[in-house]
């Protein structure tokens, strides 16, 4: 048994039930079936285990959305899939959505850390995969880290904000469509259109 992994699948669980603040050492060690301090041989603290089932997560995310890549596909079409994968793994994650809600709720600074930790992950994904685009002459040349951005803000927006101030969300192939004709074509290279 790898105690380190028993762990942090103890401290995933309760920072998802219970969130970042609520949680306890105690809770982990419980949830974990090892004692409190078998914890501190591992990690130093709470915010480190966070930061850890964090990153494990990142990692996780960035995995299935590889999967969505195609070798065959266009620019657009892996750019589209990529970010959609993500972003519904952002969705369905229940640590994710709890880490959100606290946030929101009560700005813990270290809650806040890691969720720009997890944005910078996929803002930096995206301007790997513009970059390569760039090269790969799909993509115009311009600022990968900005474009990357600009398209993480804007899928969200229209993900979650729609939903907000509209009765009904946007379908996946609204979206596309949507981006195909703005932000994709300013920045597609006529050939991959």
């Amino acid at each position: 048994m790898d105690r380190r992994q028993v762990i942090l699948q103890g401290a995933t669980k309760s920072f998802s039930m219970f969130g970042y603040k609520a949680t306890t050492m105690e809770q982990v060690a419980k949830l974990a079936n090892v004692g409190k301090g078998t914890i501190y041989n591992f990690f130093t603290n709470k915010e480190e285990l966070l930061q850890e089932v964090v990153i494990s997560m990142i990692r996780d995310m960035k995995a299935e959305a590889e999967q969505t890549l195609s070798p065959n596909a266009s620019f657009i079409e892996n750019a589209h899939n990529g970010l959609m994968k993500m972003l519904q793994f952002r969705e369905q994650h229940l640590l994710f959505a709890k880490l959100i809600e606290e946030e929101k709720a009560i700005q813990t600074p270290a809650v806040k850390q890691m969720l720009v930790k997890i944005e910078e992950e996929i803002v930096t994904f995206l301007a790997d995969r513009l970059r390569l685009g760039i090269e790969k002459n799909e993509v115009r040349p311009c600022n990968p880290d900005l474009v990357a951005f600009l398209l993480l803000k804007s899928y969200l927006a229209m993900i979650v904000d729609w939903q907000l101030t509209h009765e009904e969300a946007l379908h996946e192939e609204e979206i596309l469509e949507l981006f195909k004709e703005t932000i994709f074509r300013g920045i597609a290279n006529g050939a991959s259109e």
